[in-house]
């Protein structure tokens, strides 16, 4: 394998780390949008908290499906057309998601606004779920195999690497072979650190009733955020890690979720949530840990597995990448990390006025 190959699979992690972390909080944040409010005072207290950071979290995604489709063009098309409903699901959950917040506010009538919330809601669990059952087949293998790109026929896994010039990796299983009681798990594991995030994210920012109601959420749910993360970690590495060095990242995570929950339980929100992030961290680096030297395991014979080397683009089209990467992420972490400072501040009801904002209902047409 070629370094800068290696590099870019490491940068690959780095950005869903990134994407993982922010987008976490944020889709908790949705997820609870319909349950911890008492009412359109505390609604918009959570919304607001999330206001200047979403479309910015988003980001990260964007640049991390770009990435992979530069620097691994092999993987992106493996992964993208088996995975096709999978993926579009969480596409059309993410934009109704957009929709929701940005509509929300445009009219002033209880009824739209309710509608919009749970649009918002359904929005943030769909993709909370996705994900994890995602990265639960990146871990445990996809049914992978490699055909020959003019007769369709199965190429023989002696012939592999002899044949990958008139061939391709294909996912032949469909899409219910990508669900599995490992992967199901792995839905409710990304659910349960989200909307831990989130709750953890509202008693940092908030202040009043509603913190103390997150703040005692925040408990529940990283509890049940650790006890499943742990089944999970540990199933996928003693049955699909050949890795011993995926331990290291594991253990780190497990002390981290641990952390967490003394946290919570002794209001050290700032902790708790740091903690929550280093989780996260340990979490994705262990699941890469997993795959390495593969992009994408295949659960039907090693030899079908797209590997590293298999996927990459060319050494100059990584040379180049790693020049704009290089000058320009340093300056996209700078500006995040500002807008991060700038509205640092907690919310709380009272700053919240008392008419919404929106057009009023009668001058909406029928």
């Amino acid at each position: 394998m070629e370094w800068l190959s290696v590099l870019w699979f490491v940068l690959i992690a780095v950005l869903w780390i990134g994407y993982l972390v922010l987008e976490g909080f944020d889709f908790g944040v949705g997820m609870l949008l319909k349950f911890l409010p008492k009412n359109e005072r505390e609604k918009r207290v959570m919304l607001n908290s999330i206001g200047p950071h979403w479309d910015g979290n988003e980001v990260w995604l964007l640049t991390a499906g770009g990435a992979t489709f530069a620097a691994f063009p092999e993987w992106y098309a493996t992964l993208f057309s088996g995975a096709y409903l999978a993926l579009l699901l969480i596409l059309v959950a993410l934009i109704v998601r957009i929709c929701a917040i940005e509509w929300r506010p445009k009219i002033q009538n209880a009824e739209w606004r309710d509608r919009w919330d749970w649009i918002h809601v359904v929005g943030a669990w769909v993709p909370a779920v996705l994900w994890g059952v995602a990265f639960a087949n990146l871990v445990q293998g996809m049914k992978i195999e490699v055909l020959d790109r003019v007769t369709g026929a199965v190429v023989p896994t002696a012939d592999v690497a002899s044949s990958l010039a008139t061939s391709s990796h294909q996912l032949t299983g469909g899409f219910f072979s990508l669900i599995t009681p490992y992967t199901l798990l792995g839905g409710l594991v990304t659910a349960s650190l989200f909307l831990s995030s989130g709750a953890i994210f509202l008693a940092l920012k908030t202040a009043g009733e509603i913190q103390e109601r997150a703040a005692k959420l925040a408990v529940k749910t990283s509890i049940l955020a650790t006890a499943l993360a742990a089944v999970f970690v540990l199933w996928g590495q003693f049955a699909f890690s050949a890795n011993a060095i995926g331990w290291i990242p594991l253990l780190v995570a497990a002390l981290a979720l641990v952390g967490v929950v003394l946290s919570t339980l002794k209001r050290r929100e700032g902790w708790a949530f740091t903690l929550n992030v280093i989780a996260i961290i340990s979490a994705v680096t262990w699941i890469f840990v997993t795959m390495f030297p593969n992009v994408m395991p295949s659960s039907i014979d090693p030899a079908y597995s797209l590997s590293i080397a298999q996927a990459s683009s060319t050494p100059y089209t990584l040379t180049v990448m790693s020049i704009v990467a290089l000058t320009l992420v340093p300056i996209v972490l700078a500006y995040q990390a500002w807008t991060y400072w700038v509205f640092r501040k907690r919310l709380s009801t009272k700053q919240i006025p008392d008419t919404p904002a929106g057009l009023p209902m009668e001058y909406v047409e029928k």
